[in-house]
């Protein structure tokens, strides 16, 4: 019996971060000592009084059994409370609030309830894998937006053929950007909102990042801009703002209809979220936030200090106050593989190929701030002593 993957399978690209997994353990094999820079995962513990409505909630024998599917009532007020007091934005909790197990799970799974096999929609790259990876398993087609340094690393859709367009059913962006820390604007955001409604298309916002910042200014939401709701739906978590991230707790918000595909696709998939870790959530969103903005002001020193030493090796540095990342530029002559691989081998640390997000991101890297500051010192030091 021959047994073979299925043809959707194959077409995928190995997964960017288990394939950089497997490379820094060989070389940790060889007794290096790694400095691990290069996934996005926060190095501090979720804040206590978090863990403390999780343990109350998890000895409640009521959160024992299986969660609604859209996620608690009382879960999906707070989130529309949230919206409102963050950005002024009204929800409906019973009709555009869905929770997730994780905002990578909504975001794989949102295609399955709009894309038809041959439906186009319109990635933007260097990105978070999963955008195009979702399109691919929803039977869809891939058509790249660059993000350029001289675009402020935002999408230039207006450019998108036609023909593309006619075909198109999503346009994804995600801001403040991963892997490039770039944000966006309300005139952006207003502007996409304007040729979705153009152009039948849904806007997926992916929102992960908008409280890692240390800004004087909080990141605005694609739903700030009036009837937008119309055509975004905006996913969310609390993994990176609570450093929640084995959690697996997020939401997805936006319009009636667009959360109803989503909720409708799940409740085929998934049984929802454990209540206890919904409880949890609760209680970080409803809690002071000094934990946030203390953790914003933690990856402003830490990025500080890497970008100091990164210019004493005469790097170049992309300038931003939002993210976890420091995207930089390869030394001249090197592509990003061939640069990541220079920096494990020779100095033990592992960072994050611009390329592995997608082609426009050859020629970069993504460090993650997600190791105290003397490993960072070390780090930036190691860097400092290879002759590019």
């Amino acid at each position: 019996m021959s047994i073979e993957f299925s043809e959707r399978l194959l077409a995928l690209p190995p997964y960017l971060f288990k394939e950089l997994d497997r490379i820094r353990d060989e070389v940790r094999a060889r007794g290096v000592d790694v400095i691990d820079l290069g996934v996005g995962d926060p190095d501090r513990p979720t804040p206590p009084e978090v863990i403390q409505a999780l343990n109350k909630a998890a000895v409640d024998p009521a959160n024992h059994q299986y969660p609604v599917y859209s996620g608690m009532n009382s879960f999906l007020g707070v989130v529309a409370k949230w919206y409102q007091k963050r950005h002024g934005v009204d929800l409906d909790p019973n009709t555009e609030v869905c929770s997730l197990i994780g905002s990578k799970e909504g975001l794989a799974h949102f295609p399955l309830a709009f894309v038809n096999p041959g439906d186009v929609t319109l990635v933007p790259e260097p990105a978070y894998p999963v955008y195009s990876s979702s399109t691919l398993f929803a039977g869809g087609k891939v058509h790249y937006l660059p993000l350029l340094e001289k675009n402020g690393f935002l999408p230039d859709y207006q450019a998108t053929p036609a023909e593309v367009l006619k075909k198109a059913k999503i346009i994804w962006v995600n801001y403040p950007n991963n892997p490039t820390g770039a944000p966006a604007s309300l005139d952006f955001y207003r502007g996409l909102v304007d040729f979705a409604r153009a152009n039948d298309l849904i806007v997926v916002s992916d929102a992960a990042y908008s409280e890692v910042t240390w800004a004087d200014r909080p990141h605005p939401s694609a739903l700030e801009i009036p009837g937008a709701k119309d055509v975004v739906i905006e996913f969310h978590s609390l993994s990176k703002t609570y450093n929640m991230t084995g959690w697996r707790i997020g939401w997805a918000v936006g319009g009636a209809k667009l959360v109803k595909g989503l909720g409708l696709v799940k409740s085929n998939i998934d049984s929802g979220v454990f209540q206890a870790v919904q409880w949890a959530a609760m209680a970080a969103l409803e809690g002071s936030q000094a934990s946030v903005k203390a953790m914003g002001e933690l990856y402003r020193a830490r990025r500080e200090v890497l970008v100091k030493g990164l210019t004493k090796a005469g790097l170049e540095v992309f300038p931003t106050q939002y993210t976890f990342y420091v995207w930089i530029k390869a030394p001249k002559g090197l592509k990003s593989a061939d640069f990541a691989s220079r920096v494990l081998n020779e100095a033990g640390v592992v960072i994050t190929p611009g390329n592995g997000f997608g082609p426009s991101g050859e020629g970069w890297a993504r460090i993650a701030l997600v190791r105290e500051i003397p490993r960072l010192e070390e780090a930036a030091s190691r860097l400092a002593k290879l002759k590019f």
